[in-house]
Order: structure tokens, then C-alpha cells, then sequence
């Protein structure tokens, strides 16, 4: 594989395995009361997990791009360290949602060139990112004659971004003496950007809730031309205040800047299951 296949699917990679964990849903009971009064109040934790089985689209290092078509086994390659999780807070129709995570990506690989010598590359991808979101409930209520609940919430806030793609190159050469030199491309970039977003979720049985969740970012912002995810599911309460959660997500963004060696762009769409555990207090 040439060096510049290589830097744009190393980078690629860790860049999209950097969403892994992006996003739970908190589908809780509809109203979230957790055995609370609804002026009381109440809190949520989740930690979640997003496993992209499909990755497509486009990395751009230095003005080098690569198109992607990527598989979870893929993505895991690069991993090195995730953490992600959100918490809840509610009281009466008003909360506050707190959203972060943060991933580590890397790798090394030497490649022997044609003309003698190596090019050894390194790899360095990490990203943390955190929302502030403020939600209304706007409609709640009983939906049929046994009582099951249904709410849907709006939220809106601001998300911070903070995203590293570096990749080093270290090049030996054999042409008499032998010589060598060292290159690195990418860098970090940061952002804050709008976001908001809409959630519902209705009862289907007294342990098992259905519901969906959408939220789009960017616009322009940053450099975020638009960063969007579509998440639907179930929630099952295994215990009184522990639920666990499952379904399926979709989530894009499309993101360009220029630095000094030339253009730093992602421009994916990915899409797989998530799963996450919730804790209420």
C-alpha cells in the first residue's frame, strides 16, 4: 500500500472510530421519574457505546484525500481508548443534559520503499467533544385507557469540539550515505458549534419503552458545515432504576478547514447499533 493510501486510511480510520461511543439516547420511562415525583428532582446516567459497522465517505490530511468504505473490525484496529457517557438532570418539564466522550486512536507501520530505505508512520488521532444542552418537555401525558406514558422533549445548547488527526512520517533512504528526514501533517482543530434537537419516547409495556432521537449541529459554524444523528430503540427496565438500552443509529458530519499544509476535511456517513446502560437517582 503507498504512503499516501496509508495516511488517508490510517486517518480516515481513527477519525471515524473516533465517533464510536457518539451519542446515546436517553429513552428512560417517558417522564424520567425514576419512583420521583415530578417536582422533584431527578437524574440520569449513561454510559453508552456506538459501534459503526459501516463507514463511508471521504478523509482529507494535508490536501490528500481518500474515500472511505470502512468496517467496524476496521475501525477497531485503530483503537486504542474510549470513554463516553451522559447525564440527565430534570425537574418538572425543565433539564439539563450534559453529553462527552473521548477517543484515542493511533498506530505505527514501517514500509519499505522501492529504491531502498523505509518510511515509518505514525498515527495520532484523538477527539473529545462536550455538550451543554438545556430541554423543555413539551407534551406528556397518557396515550391510551392502561395509563401508558408518552413525552417528547426539544433541547438546544452548544456542543465544543476538539479533534486531532497528526500523522508523522519518518523517512530513511538508501543513496550512498545514508539519508533521512522528518515530515508531519495535520494537526488539531477546535470549535464550538449550535446544536439542537428533538426526543421522544411512548411506553409499550410496563418494562419496555420505544422511542427515537434526532439532533443537528454545525451549520456552518466552525467549519461544521452540518453534524446530525438519527437514533431510534428500545429502553428495557431489567431493574428499578436501571434500564438498558439498544437500537440502531445514523449519523454524518461534514467538516473542512485549510491549514498551512493544505486541506483538513471529514465528510462520513456511518451507521450501526449502539448499546448503553442507564442509572436513575
Amino acid at each position: 500500500m503507498g504512503l499516501k493510501t496509508y495516511l488517508g486510511r490510517a486517518g480516515a480510520a481513527g477519525l471515524a472510530a473516533l465517533m464510536i461511543g457518539q451519542s446515546g439516547i436517553a429513552f428512560a420511562d417517558p417522564l424520567g421519574l425514576g419512583g420521583k415525583s415530578d417536582d422533584e428532582w431527578r437524574f440520569s446516567v449513561q454510559p453508552y457505546l456506538f459501534a459503526p459497522v459501516s463507514t463511508t465517505g471521504t478523509s482529507t490530511v494535508a490536501g490528500g484525500s481518500v474515500d472511505l468504505d470502512l468496517n467496524l473490525k476496521d475501525l477497531l484496529n485503530y483503537l486504542n481508548f474510549m470513554a463516553s457517557g451522559r447525564v440527565e438532570a430534570w425537574k418538572g418539564d425543565f433539564g439539563l443534559i450534559i453529553d462527552a466522550y473521548y477517543v484515542n486512536i493511533g498506530g505505527d507501520e514501517t514500509i519499505g520503499l522501492p529504491a531502498g530505505g523505509t518510511v515509518g508512520v505514525d498515527v495520532d488521532m484523538k477527539q473529545f467533544w462536550f455538550d451543554l444542552l438545556g430541554a423543555y418537555r413539551v407534551a406528556h401525558g397518557a396515550y391510551d385507557e392502561t395509563g401508558r406514558r408518552y413525552a417528547i422533549d426539544l433541547q438546544a445548547g452548544v456542543r465544543y469540539n476538539r479533534l486531532r488527526q497528526e500523522i508523522d512520517a519518518d523517512v530513511s533512504v538508501d543513496i550512498g550515505p545514508r539519508a533521512g528526514f522528518q515530515k508531519s501533517l495535520g494537526g488539531t482543530e477546535d470549535w464550538f458549534e449550535p446544536v439542537v434537537g428533538v426526543r421522544g419516547m411512548a411506553q409499550i409495556s410496563d418494562r419496555w419503552t420505544i422511542g427515537a432521537r434526532a439532533d443537528f449541529g454545525g451549520f456552518g459554524v466552525g467549519d461544521d458545515d452540518l453534524q446530525w444523528k438519527v437514533i431510534a430503540g428500545f429502553d428495557y427496565r431489567a431493574w428499578e432504576r436501571t434500564s438498558v438500552k439498544f437500537g440502531w443509529q445514523f449519523y454524518g458530519i461534514d467538516y473542512s478547514t485549510n491549514r498551512s499544509d493544505g486541506k483538513f476535511a471529514y465528510d462520513v456517513f456511518m451507521t450501526g447499533p449502539y448499546m448503553a446502560l442507564t442509572f436513575r437517582f
